[in-house]
């Protein structure tokens, strides 16, 4: 996947009729894929800097580098000694994305996006809260970075919309590709799933 961004990375400069650089930012609602169970999607927010590499009228290369708040919530119900315990733990994992995105558009405004990420993981912290009978019991927060991969792999699907000449809304889904759990059991995968909605701005 590097070595595949790399190249239509190269390819594009090589080939750029005209290349704009810009920043954005925007909502991330995240989650974890695979074998978890209870768990739900998060907000969190996406913020960094791209360049539009116009190769032609109708095709681009955009690489990103984008800071981006991700990870789920996991809450549950657990039975012991005879009382009802609550659980709700927030995972928080922040990471440097790197995605390589390929934008052909469709009509004049339109951009139909397509491209693979890398991401690197900068930080990660759990928020753990117990309660039983509304009261809280637990609550606490630890460093959990060394529980996940440093480094994440994906593959994002997206759309684009240019309200100006300088700014521009998108969507996307990123698609992790990647087991992000470092000790993970055999056959345990668990992989990031994100949904974000940007806003763009080009100078």
């Amino acid at each position: 996947i590097i070595l595949t961004a790399v190249a239509v990375f190269g390819f594009a400069f090589a080939n750029a009729q005209e290349v704009k650089f810009g920043v954005k930012g925007g909502l991330n609602i995240s989650n974890f894929s695979g074998d978890i169970e209870d768990n739900k999607s998060r907000i969190g927010f996406q913020l960094g800097g791209f360049a539009e590499i116009k190769i032609s009228d109708k095709f681009s290369i955009q690489p990103e580098l984008l800071y981006s708040a991700q990870g789920a919530k996991i809450k549950g119900v657990e039975y012991d000694y005879g009382y009802d315990y609550t659980y709700e733990e927030k995972q928080n994992n922040g990471y440097l994305n790197i995605p390589v995105m390929a934008k052909v558009y469709v009509a004049p405004k339109v951009s139909i996006e397509v491209g693979p990420q890398i991401g690197f993981l900068l930080n990660s912290k759990s928020k753990e809260e117990v309660t039983e009978a509304s009261d809280v019991i637990f609550s606490g927060e630890e460093d959990t970075k060394d529980d996940f991969e440093s480094t994440d792999f994906g593959l994002n699907f997206g759309l684009g919309y240019d309200l100006t000449e300088k700014l521009s809304i998108g969507g996307r889904y990123n698609l992790g590709l990647s087991n992000i759990l470092k000790d993970a059991e055999e056959g345990e995968k668990v992989k990031n799933s994100v949904f974000s909605f940007s806003v763009g701005y080009k100078f």
